[in-house]
């Protein structure tokens, strides 16, 4: 059971995805901000969208190991849209909604302490449509890339 775990190219190839998303939205900030910020390597929200690099790359991996009819590949196409929309639909809601609040809660701080409040809250969770589709380009190459070269 474990040697099919860590041999199964069809499983490790969206982790594969997922954590070359969150490099490079970790370098990014790294270069952005001129200092290392480890929230980066493991938060949602950025460029590219590893939700997107994620579902993507397991779609691409079950339609060339089992191919575009199968049952397996319309789940997880079915699977990797309905992410990708809420991606970039509802959790980019919750964002916008995050700003409105913290600035709430910035004004209602000056009028009371802070520890009656309580901390900000993350405003970039969500991602725009732009980062969703790089980031399933990234899943795309990623699996691809990972299954032609494997086969040679």
């Amino acid at each position: 059971m474990f040697y099919d775990i860590i041999t199964n190219s069809v499983l490790w190839i969206p982790v594969c995805a997922w954590l070359t998303a969150q490099l490079i939205k970790g370098f990014a900030g790294l270069i952005r901000e001129k200092r290392l910020d480890l929230r980066y390597f493991v938060f949602g929200g950025g460029m590219p969208s590893s939700h997107s690099a994620t579902v993507s790359a397991l779609a691409t991996a079950v339609a060339m190991t089992q191919g575009f009819g199968s049952v397996a590949f319309a789940i997880t196409a079915i699977v990797a849209m309905v992410v990708m929309y809420d991606a970039a639909g509802v959790r980019r809601a919750v964002s916008r909604q995050s700003v409105v609040l913290n600035r709430i809660i910035k004004e209602l701080v000056e009028k009371r302490p802070r520890e009656e409040i309580g901390r900000d809250l993350r405003e970039f969770i969500g991602h725009t449509p732009f980062q969703v589709i790089i980031g399933a380009v990234l899943g795309v190459f990623i699996a691809w890339l990972w299954l032609t070269v494997s086969t040679w």
